[in-house]
């Protein structure tokens, strides 16, 4: 199962976060087959939640792309909805990641593109849209489900969206 995380805090030409989340979705599906894709949240921003409050979902893709390729492809498409990467962890127009692909592993420190998602377990924007489409995939490294490290989270801030 590869697994896709998309967010956006920023509108981009008048289209609003919202609007672009579910853009994105098509966009992803142009790239790969897209399988399912979670409801939308309302999230706070993360690490300075004084920033614009994000939108955040999830999907699962099926592809013949390499992780290397897909990940390229992923920031060919927030560049198309303006996303700029100035600061880390700033607010943005469009983020893509890549969460999973299949159980492989990559550790960052041999390239850029670490999988599992380094941070999965400790981010709710992620595993709250997960949980729709994903709840029993397992990290490959810990063992754990996506329902079992979103209910071992401290604080539970997420909001599904009503669309």
């Amino acid at each position: 199962m590869i697994l896709i995380a998309v967010g956006s805090s920023l509108p981009f030409c008048g289209i609003d976060s919202q609007q672009i989340v579910l853009s994105a979705f098509f966009a992803i599906g142009r790239i790969a087959e897209l399988d399912a894709q979670s409801s939308l949240y309302n999230t706070p921003a993360w690490p300075d939640p004084t920033a614009p409050a994000f939108v955040n979902a999830a999907c699962s893709v099926r592809t013949d792309l390499s992780p290397e390729v897909l990940m390229s492809s992923l920031h060919a498409i927030e560049a198309g909805f303006g996303r700029q990467r100035l600061q880390k962890n700033e607010p943005r127009t469009l983020d893509l990641d890549l969460i999973a692909y299949g159980h492989e592993r990559r550790d960052s420190a041999a390239g850029r593109l670490h999988i599992p998602h380094a941070r999965l377990a400790e981010r709710e924007f992620v595993l709250a849209p997960l949980s729709d489409i994903a709840p029993d995939w397992t990290h490959p490294e810990t063992g754990k489900s996506v329902r079992e490290m979103l209910e071992a989270l401290p604080i539970r801030s997420a909001r599904r969206i009503s669309v």
